[in-house]
């Protein structure tokens, strides 16, 4: 993505917490020579300093069918903010949008039931643990004959991120006054979107 060196963000743990809190994400492929895109939740960790994501599609997306023959992008993307510019000392400037945003890079592996039955449930259980871990007894429960039903319908990957960038677009260009004029405007929004651009603006700030 474009990345001016002013919103890079060059702290990979922060860039690992943002794609942990938002991780529905969209990856991207190439098929057919043309970009194909799944929205899809995403298990992400660390390990080593080397970061992972995990995640599965249903059996019938062909997206899975030659991503382990490219080189692929994760983007993770929330919390963005029109940016008024009756909210800046100088009358003479134009709206903007704030935002942040992470892309990811990197080469997967793929599992699918008939030969990586043990690595495909992993992929399963980690994401039950990241996103309902209360609902793994009961997972664990389920009858060999449904669960394996219902794996034999997904394939599983892995990417290993061999790339990152992470973009925080806050209003750097602008004064400091500027700066904290929008961050308290974002930050008192009752939208939960905006208001989370305004409490990184004021944490950016800060630091």
């Amino acid at each position: 993505m474009y990345l001016p060196k002013l919103n890079q963000q060059a702290d990979q743990a922060k860039a690992l917490a943002f794609m942990q809190k938002y991780s529905f994400a969209s990856l991207v492929t190439i098929i057919d020579g043309k970009p194909f895109a799944t929205h899809i939740p995403l298990v992400v960790s660390e390990q080593n300093g080397k970061i992972k994501i995990e995640g599965h599609f249903a059996k019938n997306n062909p997206q899975w069918q030659n991503m382990a023959e490219q080189k692929i992008l994760v983007i993770f993307s929330e919390p963005h903010a029109y940016v008024s510019p009756r909210l800046y000392e100088a009358k003479q400037n134009v709206p903007t949008w704030n935002y942040i945003a992470v892309h990811a890079y990197g080469k997967a592996k793929v599992y699918g039931f008939e030969n990586n039955k043990e690595e495909l449930e992993n992929i399963i259980i980690a994401t039950i643990k990241t996103f309902e871990e209360a609902y793994l007894k009961q997972y664990q429960a389920l009858s060999d004959k449904y669960k394996y039903g219902m794996m034999s319908a997904i394939v599983g990957f892995e990417i290993n991120v061999t790339t990152l960038q992470a973009k925080d677009k806050l209003s750097q260009n602008k004064t400091p006054t500027d700066q904290k004029n929008v961050a308290n405007e974002l930050a008192k929004s009752k939208d939960r979107v905006i208001a989370e651009v305004g409490e990184a603006m004021l944490n950016n700030i800060d630091n």
